[in-house]
C-alpha cells in the first residue's frame, strides 16, 4: 500500500503525569482517516479535547484508535472517542484473553505469589488490590466488545490509510505491540512504553500473576526484536521523539543486566526473600513497581542457576 501520510502529519499530544518521566504522550496521524495511537489517562478528558483542538480536530474526528498496550495511561480516553464517534479500534490480540481472567482467581494467584515472595500482609494485599483494580478498570476502559480488530504479533494491518506492522515487545507489558509504519518516505516506530529515551520501562509484564517467571526473558526478546528494526524516528509513550533506537535498546539491555546483577548481589549479601530484595532496591522510593521486577529477576536468576531457592514455611528463600 502506498503511504499517504508523512512524518509532518504526526501530532504529539502530551499530558502531565505523577510518575517518571512526568509526561505521557499519544499521537494523531492526520490524513484522510485520522489515526489515534494510544489515548492518555482517564483524568485527561478536558486536556485531550484541547490538545486535539490545537490541530483542528475533535474526538469525533478520530476514525481509528490503535492501542500499543492496555495500561491505564494509554487507553484512558478510548471511551471518549467511542462516545464522540464511531472509530475502528485495534488492540493486541493477547489483551482479549487477559481481560477475560476471573478477578477472584487472579487475586488468588497474586496472593499466593506475594506470600511466597515473603511480603508482609500490607504489601501482599496492596498487590492483590492493585492487580484486581487494574484488571477491572482497564477492561472497562478498553472494553473487549468495543475492539474491532485484534492484532496478532507479526500481523500487517490496514489502519485507515496506513499499513501497520506489529512487533511483539513484552516485558513491560506481556501483550505490548510496537508498530513500525512508513510515512511519506520516513519509517516511524510507535513504541508505546518501549524504547523510551530517558529511562528503561519497568518490567511489569503481567504483574504478580504467574507470567512474572518469564518476564525477564520476554524483555530480552523484545529488545532483540527492537534491535532488528531499522527506523528513522521513534514515537514513544513517554519522553521525547528520538532517532536513537539502537542506542536506547543497548542502554535498556545494560540496565536490565545491571538489575539482575544488583539482585544477585543483594542475595549474596544475605537478602533471602523477594520482599527483602525489593525493599533494599527501593530504598526511600515507592516499592510497588519494583515488586514485580524483583520477583521476575529472581525467577530468571533461579532458572539460570545464578541463585538457588528453598521453600521454608511457604516462603521462597534464596541464596547465591
Amino acid at each position: 500500500m502506498e503511504p499517504r501520510g508523512t512524518a509532518q502529519d504526526i501530532h504529539r499530544l502530551t499530558f502531565d503525569i505523577d510518575w517518571p518521566p512526568g509526561t505521557v504522550a499519544c499521537y494523531v496521524i492526520d490524513g484522510p482517516e485520522p489515526v489515534l495511537v494510544d489515548a492518555a489517562t482517564p483524568d485527561h478528558g478536558t486536556a485531550f479535547g484541547e490538545r486535539l483542538a490545537a490541530h483542528d480536530l475533535a474526538p469525533a474526528d478520530v476514525d481509528h484508535v490503535l492501542v500499543t498496550h492496555p495500561h491505564v495511561d494509554h487507553i484512558g480516553q478510548v471511551p471518549t472517542v467511542l462516545t464522540a464517534g464511531e472509530p475502528t479500534v485495534y488492540a493486541p490480540a493477547g489483551v482479549s484473553e487477559r481481560f477475560a481472567r476471573d478477578p477472584s482467581e487472579l487475586a488468588t494467584r497474586v496472593r499466593r505469589n506475594a506470600t511466597a515472595a515473603g511480603f508482609p500482609e500490607e504489601q501482599r494485599e496492596m498487590a492483590v488490590d492493585m492487580a484486581v483494580e487494574s484488571l477491572e478498570r482497564n477492561s472497562d476502559l478498553l472494553a473487549p466488545d468495543a475492539v474491532d480488530v485484534w492484532i496478532e504479533p507479526g500481523d500487517t494491518t490496514d489502519v485507515g490509510h496506513l499499513e501497520v506492522d506489529a512487533v511483539h515487545v513484552p516485558g513491560h507489558q506481556a501483550d505490548h505491540l510496537a508498530y513500525p509504519v512508513e510515512l511519506g518516505g520516513e519509517s516511524a516506530l510507535f513504541a508505546g512504553d518501549m524504547a523510551i529515551e530517558p529511562l528503561r520501562s519497568v518490567s511489569l509484564h503481567d504483574g504478580l500473576d504467574d507470567g512474572h517467571r518469564e518476564a525477564v526473558d520476554a524483555f530480552y526478546a523484545a529488545l532483540d526484536r527492537l534491535a532488528a528494526l531499522d527506523v528513522d524516528r521513534v514515537y514513544p509513550g513517554h519522553g521525547p521523539v528520538h532517532r536513537n533506537l539502537q542506542g536506547v535498546v543497548r542502554r535498556d539491555r545494560e540496565s536490565l543486566d545491571a538489575r539482575l546483577d544488583a539482585v544477585r548481589d543483594l542475595v549474596a549479601d544475605g537478602h533471602e526473600t523477594a520482599a527483602e530484595v525489593a525493599f533494599a532496591l527501593a530504598g526511600d522510593r515507592d516499592v510497588r513497581y519494583l515488586i514485580p521486577e524483583t520477583m521476575a529477576a529472581l525467577a530468571h536468576l533461579e532458572s539460570t542457576g545464578a541463585v538457588s531457592v528453598e521453600l521454608v514455611d511457604g516462603v521462597r528463600r534464596y541464596n547465591a
